[in-house]
């Protein structure tokens, strides 16, 4: 199967390319950065710098697209890109398209009557930075030319630690971790590796899951003052506290989130293997601060 994806260089898009290469896969990987086309040479990711995945599209049987982080404005052209390539096609052998949400799109979890997000209902109040994507990912979904799929990863936590590695260079300062919320705050969370499972297992059967949404987090969500207590016992940093969000990407920081993934498990057996973060927060701080030397 040949497959590109789109931000391969990112820290979802890294561990979903390397998934795809390793179970056997001609994996293309789009970057935007000429000078990290070496490193996914060096992967057995065949890089594809700038706008040059373009001219790829119309050999893929999947395309997975993790640059939503850039908004809208690279989503949508990206999704016409695809769909205008595999609408040239014979409709039983259309592109696959599977877009990179979050589950920020869920919203607080209170203003759900407490119960978790369900990935099997539209959502009823996102973060208002991700608000976008609810409506793109209905376009997706419904789009008649490609196998639209949607995943939504929770945060991601391993490898690079994506948004929490600002919580660990505060940690790594060695004063006091000064977060975003309050206390009783509980995030949805899952392992870089435990994503990009799911993404390999989706886009192996994609043609199959055309028209699904499938939410990538751990069965359980964790506490944050949890989670910060632990990072301050792990990193001998003084203490945290708490201050409020000074903008939308704080605000969404702040997001209580308790998503149950079900169709993941259900369709394709996906089970999240790694150790929380709490309980592997040892593990996990050392190996980013070692990662910080290299």
């Amino acid at each position: 199967m040949k497959v590109l994806i789109l931000g391969a260089s990112g820290f979802i898009g890294g561990p979903v390319a390397q998934a795809f290469v390793r179970n056997g896969h001609e994996v293309y990987g789009a970057t935007r950065s000429q000078s990290k086309a070496p490193g996914l040479a060096a992967q057995e990711i065949i890089p594809l710098v700038g706008e040059a995945w373009k001219s790829k599209v119309a050999d893929m049987d999947v395309v997975v697209d993790c640059t939503a982080a850039y908004g809208p404005d690279a989503a949508l052209p990206n999704l016409e890109v695809v769909a205008a390539e595999s609408k040239k096609r014979d409709p039983l052998y259309k592109i696959s398209y599977i877009f990179t949400s979050g589950t920020w799109v869920h919203g607080n979890s209170d203003q759900r009557d407490g119960f978790p997000a369900d990935e099997r209902a539209p959502p009823k109040k996102s973060a208002d930075l991700v608000a976008w994507r609810a409506i793109f990912e209905r376009q997706v979904l419904s789009n008649p030319d490609v196998n639209g799929i949607v995943i939504r990863p929770a945060l991601l936590y391993g490898r690079s630690m994506s948004l929490l590695e600002l919580l660990f260079k505060q940690a790594l300062a060695g004063g006091n971790i000064e977060w975003v919320g309050a206390p009783g705050g509980r995030w949805s969370l899952i392992h870089a590796d435990d994503l990009a499972d799911l993404y390999l297992r989706i886009g192996e059967g994609a043609p199959v899951y055309k028209g699904l949404t499938f939410d990538g987090a751990n069965p359980s969500s964790e506490s944050l003052d949890d989670i910060l207590a632990k990072l301050v016992q792990v990193s001998g940093c003084k203490g945290y506290s708490f201050r409020e969000p000074a903008n939308l990407f704080e605000v969404a920081l702040t997001t209580t989130s308790f998503s149950r993934p079900s169709l993941g498990r259900a369709l394709t057996s996906w089970v999240p293997k790694k150790i929380s973060l709490v309980d592997g927060m040892a593990i996990y701080y050392n190996t980013w601060v070692a990662s910080q030397k290299q």
